[in-house]
């Protein structure tokens, strides 16, 4: 567990966190991404609780006994990086991103969608270089490859 603030810890990932890790992943994908129609995300919930999720090293961001938010490590890949909308811009992101590179054995890579603009540029800002550009296979939106440098 790594302490950010009296209250706020990142922490590994728990069964009895898995609603709250859903709720936040819906709710900032729909807000994250308007440019992809919400039944799109509703679709996924299953996929997210019994495939993604439990293949992933997930840790939480918490604070006074709430999930605001969560990372998800596939090998070497940021897999997913969500702060519920209520919680963003206050250093959660952040916090949980530099606690994933703490722990990453092997240089960092991601996904995000080009339209996602606040998410490119919050990478940015975090050391994170455009690899290439490629088209999602899921969803047919332009997105970008992105290696921690």
């Amino acid at each position: 567990m790594t302490s950010i603030e009296t209250g706020k810890s990142v922490r590994a990932f728990q069964a009895q966190d898995l609603q709250a890790v859903l709720d936040i992943w819906l709710t900032a994908s729909i807000k994250a991404h308007d440019f992809i129609p919400e039944a799109f995300w509703q679709e996924q919930l299953t996929a997210m609780a019994e495939t993604y999720l439990p293949a992933a090293e997930v840790f939480v961001y918490e604070e006074e006994g709430r999930v605001t938010g969560f990372s998800a490590l596939y090998d070497s890949t940021l897999a997913a990086l969500f702060v519920h909308p209520d919680y963003q811009g206050k250093g959660r992101g952040k916090s949980l991103l530099q606690h994933v590179i703490a722990h990453s054995e092997q240089p960092l890579s991601l996904s995000v969608y080009k339209a996602n603009q606040p998410s490119v540029d919050f990478y940015r800002s975090q050391g994170f270089v455009i690899r290439e550009e490629s088209v999602c296979q899921h969803t047919g939106e332009p997105e970008y490859q992105m290696d921690y440098a």
